[in-house]
């Protein structure tokens, strides 16, 4: 039996900059003492990311789940969304919060993003909008949301939590849809420690939208909206600014870890890899693997590998439409196939230092058992 190791291995390890460059970013924060409220390193960094992402509107916040919510409430929508329940619950929430009906659309079983072929049949003269997600950095069949959208004058969010950096035939995917959604949580391929963004086309949002993440003021006596407070501060902007300057190396350094994955888990019975899909150029965000027979076999690899000090995860398990906020609502059964992956689906460790050494260590303990 293999030995534990001496320092656990977990399912990501947040990637960081030098500390003194951090540290050299933050000094004029002492001189200025402007801590929050949009300061010199906001407007840095969201100047930087809007050149990266290629778009010309990205507005910072201070969590993606704040920024989802935002950006639902400045299209102010009503009645249902059509949504996957194969994602964080926060993407069920930001719709419920925003006093919307999610209608759950069941998953491709190629790439765990929501099935087009089955959206159109959930549109009823009640559907407002559309919130897709990108899944592990795999990207939503964006074409047919598209042309979906546009048949029946419906609003598209993106949820792109996993997708930060990603290009699909040269196109970054902050430019789909009316507005995307990105996460800059630590555990994310680039974060802010916290954070979040939303991009989008119409400039005309840029008012609302900052307003929303700001109690709803427009003025310095006027509060034209109802709102909560999700600014983003300057430590955060700091440590997004450096990881930005960073972020081309991390990825490099992901792509060689899943090459390893793939290279050790290629061809063995039991396990499905997701394969890459064509014209995308991948973030490598996770590295999932989903064990087809009984459900029992993930949990019981799940168990395997924390006995030796390796945490994977069980992402997404359970479904959002079977938490308990949610259960007495939805019928899973009504999305078969997000439910059969979410219950064989396990997310192995995968960071920028991870070691060939742990990698193989980890693909042994999974060969051995399946």
């Amino acid at each position: 039996m293999e030995k534990p190791m001496k320092k656990p291995i977990q399912v990501t390890k947040s990637s960081m900059p030098e500390f003194e460059e951090y540290i050299h970013e933050i000094k004029d924060i002492w001189d200025s003492r402007w801590l929050t409220n949009m300061g010199v390193k906001h407007r840095k960094l969201q100047e930087k990311l809007a050149k990266y992402l290629n778009v010309e509107n990205v507005i910072l916040f201070s969590n993606g789940h704040l920024a989802l919510e935002s950006a639902i409430a400045a299209l102010e929508l009503k009645g249902e969304v059509i949504t996957t329940p194969f994602t964080f619950v926060s993407t069920t929430h930001a719709i419920v919060r925003n006093g919307l009906r999610p209608v759950f659309c069941d998953i491709s079983q190629a790439d765990y993003t929501i099935d087009t072929d089955k959206l159109e049949s959930l549109i009823t003269e009640n559907t407002c909008a559309i919130v897709p997600v990108h899944v592990y950095g795999n990207i939503c069949n964006i074409k047919d949301i598209d042309r979906i959208a546009k048949k029946y004058n419906l609003k598209v969010i993106y949820d792109a939590a996993h997708a930060f950096g990603v290009t699909v035939e040269g196109q970054g995917v902050a430019s789909f849809g009316d507005i995307s959604m990105f996460s800059f949580h630590a555990t994310k391929v680039f974060h802010t420690i916290e954070g979040g963004a939303v991009t989008f086309k119409d400039k005309t949002l840029n008012e609302k939208i900052n307003a929303l993440k700001n109690f709803g003021i427009t003025g310095a006596e006027s509060v034209e909206y109802i709102a909560g407070n999700a600014k983003m501060n300057e430590f955060q902007a700091a440590m997004g600014i450096c990881n930005l300057r960073n972020l081309d190396n991390e990825i490099n350094k992901r792509r060689l870890i899943v090459e390893r994955y793939r290279e050790r888990l290629h061809g063995i019975d039991g396990i499905k890899l997701v394969q890459p899909q064509a014209g995308v150029n991948s973030n490598y965000a996770y590295f999932p693997i989903v064990f087809s027979g009984r459900a029992l076999i993930r949990d019981d690899i799940f168990d395997r590998l924390k006995a030796q000090g390796i945490f994977a995860r069980k992402y997404f398990y359970p479904l959002t439409n079977t938490f308990e906020c949610y259960r007495y609502q939805y019928d899973a059964e009504s999305t078969p196939i997000a439910r059969y992956i979410s219950e064989r689906v396990l997310t192995l460790p995968l960071y920028a230092d991870l070691e060939f050494d742990d990698v193989d260590r980890i693909c042994n303990i999974i060969i051995n058992r399946v």
